[in-house]
């Protein structure tokens, strides 16, 4: 199974400035994975290896922008997450032709097996091609993953992680930024992180911050000024996870956060 990656600039807030689409080849038969936009390098790919079978990780716009052009040029089986239908509708202009779920076989040569991987979004996946795994944004090389209120699930982010750790893949090729050579410790580090934020945020909480904002200044230990809306969003997931596990106490309405 091979697995040709294009990096297609786009208006993103991934540092790289770009998402991945991939190419999934295998016995003749091919799947399109994530076709942020139409470019040259794109285009190219897609006439000289054809597109049988096209799908995203996840339907944030950064992913999905030239979905409904491949599908009508290529006449590719377009493949969504059951029960999210009419968000993909929504997100890429174009009806799903068919749905998968956790354990779904695309039919590209042996099979690529899909993962359900929620926490970055709801509706997020990652796809199973022989010894790699398209992570989408679950995984990045260097830095981290937003998982942020009120899309963003921490707990389900984490146990994404955990059972990807677990599977032991020999390669992750994400949405942004390059391959990951070192899955098993990168997946670690991510976990690590999260948890480092988690402590963050409570001891921020612990010492009287009851609200996000204020949360958010004294959990970071840098200048988030420039991604202010995102270290917040990131602030308010965590303090839903510690709500749910009845570590505080969270008033959704009036924003207000208190340790219990």
């Amino acid at each position: 199974m091979h697995v040709t990656r294009v990096s297609v600039p786009v208006a993103t807030r991934a540092p790289t400035g770009a998402t991945n689409a991939y190419l999934v080849a295998d016995g003749g038969d091919t799947l399109l994975v994530d076709p942020a936009a139409r470019t040259d390098d794109l285009d190219e790919l897609v006439a000289r290896e054809g597109v049988d079978h096209l799908a995203v990780t996840h339907t944030h716009a950064d992913h999905v922008g030239a979905v409904a052009a491949y599908a009508r040029e290529t006449g590719a089986t377009v493949w969504c997450r059951r029960g999210r239908e009419r968000a993909f509708s929504a997100a890429t202009g174009i009806e799903p032709d068919r749905t998968f779920a956790e354990g779904t076989t695309v039919p590209v040569g042996a099979g690529v097996e899909v993962l359900d991987t929620p926490g970055h979004a709801r509706d997020h996946v990652s796809f199973v091609a022989g010894e790699d795994v398209l992570c989408g944004d679950l995984a990045v090389a260097e830095g981290s993953v937003v998982v942020g209120a009120p899309e963003g699930d921490v707990r389900a982010y984490l146990v994404a992680l955990r059972r990807l750790h677990a599977r032991g893949p020999e390669r992750l090729l994400p949405g942004h930024g390059p391959e990951i050579t070192d899955p098993r410790a990168t997946l670690a580090r991510l976990v690590a992180h999260r948890n480092d934020r988690e402590r963050a945020v409570l001891d921020a909480v612990r010492a009287g911050n009851a609200t996000p904002d204020d949360v958010t200044d004294a959990a970071y230990d840098k200048d988030v000024s420039a991604v202010r809306d995102l270290a917040r969003a990131t602030v308010v997931a965590h303090i839903e996870k510690l709500a749910a596990e009845r570590r505080v106490r969270w008033d959704s309405e009036a924003e207000r956060v208190e340790p219990r």
